[in-house]
Formats: structure tokens, C-alpha cells, sequence
């Protein structure tokens, strides 16, 4: 039997490889995929993968470090590995287990160039968007001002004004715009992902309808082709137990967890703050990533060494620092009241699904958008920060410096544990939950919603 035969390519960055495999094995029950990853993840997720209807075909990096990629580098990595992806998916029929024809390319949002790759084998591309629909709508509206209006969207770095757009129904303070697209080094890039993506033949994103009703809507007016919704695509392989139903639960009873790498003075205040606010915690405590750099972060030696002197001694039986931590194993758990979150898009997913508050403190890229869509736009969040400094992927040259006190990190955490307007957020929080399950189900806003490869 001769069946469609898509070709994924994904980001090499595991949360955009992770989350493109997750949405793919919903897609392979109906027709076989090949995924070309270029990264060094590939072998641990063919591994989990349980089916023979997707192929892994790994394409080792060359004379690339990809722990050390730079967002300015990235477009030029893409541009020197189109003949080997040419190459691979030409031979794809030659393949032992083949069965199919060539159908398109589905490509990470951050791939779009290899849209031309498409058209060569005259297939059409689609776009797997890893991010929320707004920021997709925040994307082509930026495209649209400078293309159609003349508009230097840079002219917006250090603004003090405020940006409406279809998206939102809250005007966006300029200053909260993700760094892509208020550098001269990016900015490029960033505004042609956009135009590329208006060609595609559709765009898949990685959201659900109940979660962004206004946002989704809005695609149309901005000029987006067809929009199929599939989301939540979470990968849950390390939930270790059901969300329980925490209704009668005391809040005092309730962990809150804070992830992130930041440097000492900071790890310092937010350490005096959770010590003063006296509520239980996990604290995942990471080494800071080193400028102009991507590669993963690594655990300190001795987290002694960062935090107050005898915090350790004094926090015992009220709260724990490790370092890594296995993210959905730890918001599964019945006992979470709170996550501090950067607010990347698939860990605001995780968050959602398990039925787990938001306390936004976003470093880089887009996350401070997404921070102000959860806190103003659709009322899910606490503030921690917003309005953190440039992010040290983006600008290298950025000096990180403390952005947060223990006095208003301590309030903070208050607002987001204690009292009544705590209660109802979290109330509207589960119930959000409740829909991104329903969302998946049989019958749901998300379940087989889409059909662009028919």
C-alpha cells in the first residue's frame, strides 16, 4: 500500500525537536513521516518514540559546535545544511521500509528557508509554530509595519509607548518585544521567518482554541494561510502521577517551585525572599548560561557557595534547592501551588495542563511576551518580572544584573499563594486545565482538527 510521506525538519534545540516528534507521532496514524533532525538528540528520542511509522535520519553536525550556537549564527547553520537535507530526503524512497511518496515538509518555525527546498521537489511546506498564536500574530503584524507601512520596528528598543495589535486585546508595552526584533542583527531574520510563513500552504500551531480564542481569531485579518490548532503537544513520558484534585488542599501545604539560572546576587535575594515568605519549596538552581551561548545548563558543584550563609541549615523541612529537575514529574504532583517560570511556551503547556499557577520571570526571547499574554491578556499569571534586561543569548554583550529585591520577589510570592484573588486564579487556572484535556479527547477543539495533507 502506497501511503503520503511527510518530511520533518526540526530546530536543533530540544524544546522545538521534542515538541515537533510529539506532534508528529499524532500525524503518523494516519500516514508514515521521515524526521531529519540536526542535533545531538535524536538518538534519545527515536529511542522513546514507539513506532516504525516515523524514521529518525540523524544528520551529524560538521565543523559546528551546537552547544554553542548563537541566535546570529543559527540562519547561516540552516543555510549550509540545505544540500545535505536536499540529499537525504532525495533518497528517501531508496530507504529500506519505504512505502510512500514524497507529501511536503513540515518545518520548525525557524527553518522557513528550507521552503525553497520544498518547492525544488514541488511539495508544499507547512509550518509547525512552537509558540503561542499570538506571537505568531505579533510576528506578521511586525512584518506587515515595516513592509507595508515603513515602519523601523527597531525605533521600538527602549520605548516607553505601547504597541496595539490584532493579537491583544490589551496594548503591549514596546519594552516587553522579544530582542529579535529590536536588534539590527536580527531584526532581518526575524521579519522574513515572517514573510516565509505567509507562503506556506498551512501553519500548525502548537495552542488550543479555548486558550487563545481572540488570538487565533485574529490570523485571518493579519494575512496567516490556513491555521490548524493541535495543542497542547506536551511531551508527559515523566509524569510519574496524575494531577489529584487539590479543591480542599490548605495552601500552606503546597510547594512552589522556581526554575531559571541567574547570577549570585540575584540567586541571593530570591533566596532571602523564599526564606521570608515562609511557604514550602523546590528550588531548581542552575548555572548561569554564558553569554552568546545556548548550550545547556550545568548544576553547581556546591550550591552553597551562591546562596546566603545557612540558608540551607535554616530552610530544612521547609524547602529543597537541587539542580535539575525532571519539569512534568515535578508540576504532576498534587502538592505544587506555584511555578516560577521563564515562560517558555511548552513549560506554560506543562503548567496549564497540570493545573499549576504561573509566577512569570522570563530571561530571553520571546518568553517576556509570553508573560504579559499569561499575567494581562488572559489573567493565568502572577508577575513576578516582566521586564527583565536583554537576554544574553540574544546580546552578548549584555551585563546581567539583579532585577528583582527579596522584598518584592517575598510580595510576589505572596500574591500568588495567599488569599482570596489567589484562590480564584487558581480556580480559573484548573479550569483551563480541564479544557486542554478536553481539547485532546475524542471529539475535542484539537483532535484530528486538521486535515492539510489530505
Amino acid at each position: 500500500m502506497i501511503h503520503a510521506e511527510l518530511v520533518f525538519v526540526p530546530m536543533p534545540a530540544k524544546g522545538h525537536l521534542v515538541s515537533m516528534v510529539e506532534m508528529a507521532k499524532l500525524l503518523v496514524d494516519r500516514d508514515p513521516a521521515s524526521m531529519l533532525p540536526m542535533d545531538s538528540h535524536t538518538n534519545s528520542l527515536a529511542t522513546s518514540v514507539a513506532t516504525t511509522r516515523i524514521r529518525f535520519i540523524n544528520l551529524p553536525l560538521e565543523n559546528v559546535d551546537a552547544k554553542s550556537f548563537s541566535h546570529k549564527s543559527f540562519a547561516h547553520f540552516i543555510e549550509i545544511n540545505k544540500p545535505r537535507v536536499k540529499q537525504a530526503v532525495a533518497k528517501l524512497a531508496d530507504l529500506p521500509g519505504s512505502t510512500g511518496t514524497l507529501a511536503g515538509f513540515v518545518l520548525d518555525m525557524l527553518c522557513t528557508t528550507m521552503i525553497d527546498l520544498a518547492d525544488e521537489f514541488g511539495v508544499p511546506s507547512y509550518v509547525f509554530f512552537a509558540s503561542s498564536a499570538a506571537f505568531l500574530g505579533l510576528m506578521l503584524h511586525l512584518q506587515s509595519l515595516q513592509d507595508e507601512h515603513r515602519v523601523d520596528i527597531i525605533e521600538f528598543k527602549d520605548s516607553a509607548g505601547e504597541l496595539d495589535f490584532l493579537s491583544f486585546t490589551n496594548p503591549l508595552p514596546s519594552k516587553l518585544l522579544p530582542s529579535l526584533f529590536l536588534t539590527n542583527e536580527l531584526v532581518r531574520p526575524s521579519l522574513e521567518h515572517a514573510r516565509r510563513i505567509r507562503a506556506t500552504r498551512a501553519i500548525i500551531i502548537n495552542t488550543f482554541d479555548e486558550l487563545e480564542p481572540h488570538a487565533v481569531r485574529s490570523l485571518a485579518d493579519l494575512g496567516a494561510p490556513a491555521v490548524y490548532l493541535v495543542g497542547p503537544i506536551l511531551n508527559l513520558t515523566g509524569e510519574t502521577k496524575k494531577k489529584a484534585d487539590d479543591s480542599g488542599e490548605d495552601n500552606g501545604n503546597r510547594l512552589r517551585r522556581c526554575v531559571g539560572s541567574f547570577d549570585e546576587d540575584q540567586v541571593k535575594e530570591m533566596a532571602r525572599a523564599l526564606e521570608r515568605s515562609g511557604h514550602r519549596f523546590l528550588r531548581s538552581l542552575r548555572q548561569p548560561r554564558p553569554k552568546g551561548k545556548v548550550e545547556i545548563l550545568s548544576d553547581y558543584m556546591d550550591p552553597v557557595e551562591v546562596l546566603p550563609e545557612g540558608f540551607l541549615d535554616r530552610m530544612a523541612g521547609l524547602g529543597k534547592v537541587i539542580g535539575w529537575a525532571p519539569q512534568v514529574a515535578v508540576l504532576a504532583q498534587s502538592g505544587i501551588g506555584g511555578f516560577v517560570s521563564r515562560c517558555g511556551w511548552n513549560s506554560i503547556l506543562e503548567s496549564i495542563w497540570f493545573g499549576v499557577v504561573v509566577a512569570t520571570w522570563p530571561l530571553y526571547a520571546e518568553q517576556q511576551f509570553h508573560a504579559f499574554e499569561l499575567v494581562v491578556e488572559l489573567g493565568l499569571a502572577v508577575e513576578i518580572r516582566m521586564d527583565c534586561g536583554r537576554d544574553s543569548w540574544m546580546e552578548s554583550d549584555v551585563v546581567v544584573i539583579v532585577v528583582a529585591t527579596a522584598d518584592e520577589i517575598e510580595g510576589r510570592i505572596k500574591n500568588l499563594m495567599e488569599g482570596e484573588e489567589a484562590g480564584e486564579r487558581r480556580k480559573k487556572v484548573k479550569e483551563v486545565s480541564e479544557k486542554s484535556r478536553k481539547a485532546l479527547a475524542e471529539g475535542g477543539s484539537s483532535y484530528f482538527v486538521f486535515r492539510p495533507f489530505d
